[in-house]
């Protein structure tokens, strides 16, 4: 199991603890502290304007855990987006709710599908580009990690909240790399 801490650093190794069958009751911090995780997250590079985070969030409670919203520095507003079918095209809103992400379960953040929406960042997101993140979640704890700048052309998906996706319109902020 890969558990991100607050940098994004990846902890392998189990805390010290009596190997009792009782013990999970023993590390409280530990357990909140890894109810949810993020795999391999990453930043879509972007000029300006417009971005979006992507990853597996990973729910290791037994309870599902919903994601309510999410800071960064690197934007002043940031959201949890969906892209859905409205009338034969394809289009990206806020996700009403936040993501659910069931017991033991996964839920993937990808382009063409749910993802952290950027808007307006501040600078420009190069390859290798380290994004602090927070998310906050339904009973109000939070989760940050750490999300590279990788280029991605993928489907030439615009990020903008409400416009069809293939459209190829709007500030994309997609790097010429």
């Amino acid at each position: 199991m890969t558990i991100l801490g607050g940098c994004g650093s990846q902890d392998t190794t189990a805390p010290a603890a009596a190997p009792s069958a009782a013990a999970p009751a023993a590390t409280p911090a530990v357990a909140v502290a890894s109810a949810l995780t993020i795999t391999d997250p990453w930043v879509k590079t972007a000029k300006k304007g417009m971005s979006a985070a992507f990853g597996t969030l990973v729910n290791n409670t037994d309870a599902e855990v919903t994601v309510v919203s999410g800071a960064s520095p690197l934007s002043p507003k940031v959201e949890l987006h969906e892209v859905v079918d409205s009338k034969g095209k394809m289009i990206m809103r806020p996700k009403e709710g936040g993501i659910v992400i069931p017991a033991r379960g996964t839920h993937l953040l990808q382009p063409g599908g749910d993802h952290i929406m950027l808007m307006g960042v501040t600078e420009a997101v190069k390859p290798g580009a380290q994004i602090p993140f927070t998310l906050t979640l339904k009973d109000g704890k939070t989760v940050e990690f750490t999300a590279v700048g990788k280029d991605f052309a993928g489907g030439k998906e615009n990020y903008q909240p409400g416009m069809d996706m293939g459209d190829g319109h709007g500030d994309t902020g997609e790097s010429d790399g």
